[in-house]
């Protein structure tokens, strides 16, 4: 059997609707897993479930809001009682906000750490309590360039993926001795809809690309190889790092 397989694994992707998420939950579908979809809009979620199955994946759907405590409480409860709880935890759920620092406001900065940071707490917490009970189990947080690098008007995003590269090792260095393997990946780029208006933009366009030494943006597709080894057996000794898909951006000047 290859060490790539996740025959038998149940992986929960949270943001996983559309976007990045949709493409994480795909890859691990089409390596064996059994995934639980997540988002706040049942409605769109039902549709990707179904969308999903139709594709032959083995797929399952819990809307619940990841930033609120008691609702992820309540979330993974249900899965536990429905025997989805997870093997795999992909802490993909995020919100962008573009808007210079003096111009933000508390209340948008703290919307943007509840869903991009205390959510991957919140959702790895309740995880890694039945993972350790069953004996071990991965946790692959979502951060981003901006886990490194900042950028002019990001400055609440970059904090809180700053943040999961920390959470990160965190989790790592609690839980490693339990088995749980907690790393991120730091994706550059993407060609997604959230991004659509950024490539949208000559000046922003040309930016990336010069900027990239790859000289190009990245397909969502090329993060699936590494959401699969971080979530397989192939990444057992692997525990507290951060994976920069970006076209080399972060290793140049």
């Amino acid at each position: 059997m290859s060490t790539f397989d996740l025959t038998g694994k149940t992986a929960l992707v949270t943001g996983s609707s559309r976007g990045l998420g949709r493409t994480f939950a795909e890859a691990l579908c089409a390596a064996g897993a059994h995934v639980v979809l997540n988002g706040v809009n049942a409605d769109r979620l039902a549709q990707t479930r179904d969308e999903m199955a139709a594709q032959g994946y083995a797929v399952s759907a819990a809307a619940f809001d990841v930033s609120d405590e008691a609702a992820v409480r309540g979330a993974f409860d249900r899965l536990d009682a429905q025997g989805h709880s997870p093997d795999i935890l992909v802490n993909n759920a995020g919100i962008q906000l573009r808007r210079p620092m003096l111009e933000l406001s508390a209340a948008d900065w703290q919307r943007v750490m509840d869903t991009n940071l205390t959510s991957a707490f919140l959702c790895g917490r309740e995880a890694a309590s039945r993972m350790i009970a069953k004996g071990g189990g991965k946790i692959i947080n979502i951060g981003s360039l901006m886990s490194d690098l900042a950028r002019a008007t990001v400055a609440p995003y970059t904090v809180a993926k700053g943040g999961i590269k920390m959470l990160t090792r965190s989790m790592a260095a609690e839980w490693a001795g339990s088995n749980i393997q907690a790393n991120a990946i730091g994706p550059g780029y993407m060609m997604t809809d959230m991004t659509q208006p950024l490539q949208d933009d000559v000046k922003f366009d040309s930016w990336v690309r010069g900027r990239t030494p790859a000289g190009r943006w990245g397909r969502p597709e090329e993060l699936q190889g590494a959401v699969v080894f971080l979530a397989s057996a192939a990444s057992d000794f692997v525990n507290g790092q951060i994976l920069y898909i970006d076209g080399g951006m972060t290793a140049v000047l």
